[in-house]
């Protein structure tokens, strides 16, 4: 019985929000000012990863660890917080990179284990996960012993633990973000917060 309820209050719900986006409808002043609300929101978003990118200096400012290779210093759904002012504070190893190698669609996030610098600035950078055995090389592209600077996205600075999970979720289960991206620009088209 309860479940019941719980059926016809959805219901109830989903009728009203139904009968909001009618009369938006009939208002298409009101209605073009709540589809300029939304773009507004979805700028400021763009801005702030933008802004975030200059502050940092990295082209990712903000990963999220998608496996258990960095265990116990990160696990999987922890957010990443980097930044990549090497001439202020140069690469060592320990320091937690992120990394994307050419070809490969997914950043990695592994610790740097040795770093040789020639004389002419070039660096070769060889990695591996803390939970893993061996180091990287066999993540790298086919014949490559070690990475450089420009496979390196940022250095890990901060982290939040557990936070990214939505959006492993979210990769996860495609369908769960369309209904979430739909029901958020659905509220603030009616104009609920």
């Amino acid at each position: 019985q309860a479940a019941g309820g719980a059926v016809l209050d959805c219901m109830e719900s989903l009728q009203q929000y139904v009968g909001e986006f009618r009369d938006l409808a009939k208002r298409p002043r009101h209605f073009l000012t709540q589809v300029l609300n939304l773009a507004c929101i979805v700028f400021s978003a763009l801005m702030l990863w933008k802004g975030l990118m200059c502050v940092t200096n990295s082209e990712s400012p903000v990963v999220v660890v998608l496996s258990g290779s960095m265990e116990p210093a990160f696990f999987r759904g922890d957010i990443l917080f980097l930044t990549m002012y090497e001439s202020q504070e140069p690469l060592a190893p320990g320091d937690v990179l992120v990394f994307q190698i050419e070809g490969r669609d997914i950043p990695i996030v592994h610790r740097l284990m040795n770093l040789h610098e020639k004389p002419d600035g070039t660096v070769s950078i060889l990695t591996k996960g803390d939970n893993n055995q061996v180091d990287d090389r066999g993540l790298y592209a086919n014949r490559q012993l070690f990475i450089g600077r420009k496979e390196v996205m940022g250095r890990a600075k901060a982290f939040l633990p557990y936070v990214g999970m939505i959006t492993i979720w979210l990769n996860d289960y495609p369908w769960l973000k369309y209904i979430l991206i739909g029901s958020m620009g659905f509220f603030v088209i009616i104009g609920r917060e």
